[in-house]
């Protein structure tokens, strides 16, 4: 595998932003559309806040927006851009990212912490699209680099 450090790099960097940008959406609706948080609406068990439940739908474009971007900078860094390098990548965010979301929303407790069937099953169908996509952009950018 080419590159390693820079594919867990890209990988970490996407996260993280799209991860800000989902909390910051989450902020702005609580605090500039005066939506419900989760603790007004009782917290991990009771409900999710309003706040957070408006942004769900969203979850997918803010990956199909920011995953693509990291690919193509990991898959340009490249000396050769070929199938097995889209693959591995595509492999290894998707599942990376998956593993760190059951880690980091489900197992660890902390106040923004969901049970597993609230991440995995009422999450749906914007859990599964957000992992569809992060799987899909290696594919997409090299599909748009074979053409460009």
């Amino acid at each position: 595998m080419e590159n390693f450090g820079f594919l867990m790099l890209w990988f970490f960097v996407a996260y993280i932003l799209v991860t800000w940008v989902g909390f910051g959406h989450t902020v702005f609706n609580i605090k500039v559309l005066h939506m419900k948080s989760m603790k007004e609406s009782g917290g991990k068990g009771k409900g999710l806040g309003e706040g957070y439940n408006k942004t769900k739908p969203w979850h997918p474009l803010y990956n199909l927006i920011i995953f693509p971007i990291f690919a193509y900078l990991y898959l340009n860094g490249l000396d050769t851009v070929n199938m097995s390098n889209v693959i591995t990548c595509s492999l290894i965010w998707g599942t990376l990212a998956i593993i760190i979301d059951l880690v980091g929303w489900v197992l660890i407790p902390h106040p923004l912490s969901l049970t597993f069937k609230r991440f995995y099953v009422e999450y749906q169908p914007w859990i599964t699209l957000v992992y569809l996509v992060m799987y899909a952009s290696p594919f997409i950018v090299y599909g748009l680099m074979q053409v460009l």
